[in-house]
């Protein structure tokens, strides 16, 4: 053999140990489906080097040793909601129909929230009447605002929430505001990020990416804080879909606008949200806030049964799937789904399947023009078996449907952040809140009939159709979903 054979041999050799110690990775690696390990196994195979580089950099749920530490380290300090002063009023017991308990067991089973009654909360118009109504109770707060937000612009929505801060730290209003480090890059490197730092105003980054380059070594870069939380004096919280932005959200303008919903809440729930942003916040920050956990809850009237699930990285990545696919299992009458992005694994594919094949009226609305043309194709590959098993399948078309939601039976609903994909699963922080609600569950579903009454059906033979590429490239997306 000539000397180039030799180190041609060699060369060969080596990438084979080194691709055949990645492979066994992807497989050995824990919780994780069967089709996930096939899926990363071709791609390690099939593509030489660049398969083995994807799957350093997007292969594993990984957000770095010392930021896991320092969250646990965090959750274990801190206080019991449960064991606040006031929580065991005779009026903010539970009170939850026999047949949805065991959706709050669960539900307790994800961050140790107990559901709680006493609260109130009203479904706000549309986006900028929420912004208008943040701004207004920013505005008026007098002790703290937290607020955590996955995107936040500088245009005019976005504005309006940094002055509001910066009037609200004028007055000696204590504000703490974190932003992802991905969805808000614009917002950090602006004038308006440092301005409100000069104004009193308490700043941090959620998963700095900091060198692009570097950022692998300590955990993925597409892991994110996905959540939209804001709590004001431990007495009110806001729970949703929106983002700091207008719903112009000229950053994608061609989808705008952008479509959300989102909730205003009073009661004992608020102090859960309040626990998700202190942990956040901890998390990042050397700031202690647990004093704000351990004080006594506002009075509240007798009101509705709510529960908190924060989900994420940190999480078992099975909390987020278990909920939607319980929730499914659950329905007797109705089940009425909103969702921007839908890539399910196949327990949650079948058992939305299931729910229409035993009677349930079952209905999912997505946006007609999705603004990831990734996960638009892989949704739309399963728009045949839904069909076929009886769910009715609506897309939206007036403008990007952005609201995450479901609703029950006329007495449940779900409302929050994580949409009905992968990345929500498992690699996005998120919070959502289940309510037990008839009235409030009524608001949800007017909307929801709002959403369809801009929405065209989508059928049997429309989807049979399509040209036999579309189907190809549907499913061939699709197929990819495990990695994604």
């Amino acid at each position: 053999m000539t000397e180039n054979q030799v180190l041609t041999a060699l060369w060969t050799g080596i990438y084979l140990l080194i691709q055949l110690g990645v492979i066994a990775r992807a497989i050995l690696r824990p919780h994780r489906e069967p089709a996930s390990r096939v899926a990363w196994v071709v791609v390690i195979v099939v593509l030489p080097v660049v398969g083995i580089i994807a799957y350093i950099l997007l292969g594993e749920t990984n957000i770095g040793r010392r930021r896991v530490s320092r969250m646990c380290a965090v959750l274990a300090a801190m206080p019991d909601v449960a064991k606040a002063p006031g929580m065991d009023a005779p009026n903010l017991q539970p009170k939850i129909p026999e047949p949805y308990a065991h959706l709050f067991r669960l539900g307790h089973s994800v961050n140790g929230f107990e559901p709680v009654g006493g609260n109130s909360a009203r479904l706000l118009p549309d986006s900028n009447a929420t912004i208008a109504s943040m701004v207004a109770d920013i505005d008026a707060a007098q002790d703290h605002v937290h607020l955590t937000v996955y995107i936040w612009l500088p245009d005019n929505n976005g504005l309006k929430v940094v002055e509001a801060l910066k009037r609200a730290a004028a007055r000696k209003v204590i504000c703490r505001t974190m932003a992802d480090g991905l969805g808000s890059r614009s917002m950090i490197a602006s004038e308006h990020w440092k301005a409100m730092q000069e104004a009193g105003v308490q700043v941090a980054t959620a998963l700095a990416i900091g060198n692009p380059l570097l950022r692998p070594l300590r955990g993925r870069i597409d892991l994110r804080n996905h959540r939209k939380i804001l709590v004001i004096d431990n007495r009110m919280t806001y729970c949703g879909s929106q983002n700091c932005a207008d719903p112009e959200f000229r950053i994608k303008a061609k989808f705008a606008p952008w479509v959300d919903a989102m909730m205003r809440f009073e009661g004992p729930i608020v102090r859960q949200n309040q626990h998700l942003f202190a942990s956040d916040w901890m998390a990042q920050v050397d700031d202690d806030l647990n004093d704000l956990l351990r004080q006594p809850l506002p009075t509240a009237d007798s009101g509705f049964t709510a529960q908190v699930i924060g989900t994420g990285p940190t999480v078992r990545n099975s909390a987020m799937p278990e909920l939607f696919e319980t929730l499914m299992y659950t329905a007797r009458r109705e089940l009425v789904i909103t969702t921007p992005y839908y890539v399910p694994d196949e327990a949650m594919q079948s058992a939305l399947c299931a729910s229409a094949r035993r009677g349930v009226k079952t209905t999912i609305i997505f946006p007609a023009r999705n603004d990831s043309w990734i996960v638009g194709a892989a949704s739309r590959s399963y728009y045949s078996d839904l069909l076929a098993a009886g769910v009715c399948i609506h897309e939206y078309e007036g403008g990007l449907l952005h609201t995450k939601s479901l609703t029950l039976d006329g007495e449940i609903t779900l409302i929050g952040s994580a949409n009905m994909d992968r990345r929500s699963f498992e690699l996005n922080y998120e919070n959502n809140i289940l309510i037990c609600d008839p009235t409030l569950t009524a608001e949800m579903r007017h909307r929801q009939d709002a959403y369809l009454a801009q929405s065209h059906s989508v059928t049997v033979e429309m989807v049979a159709q399509w040209p036999m590429t579309r189907r190809l490239w549907n499913n061939t997306i699709a197929m990819l979903g495990p990695i994604l």
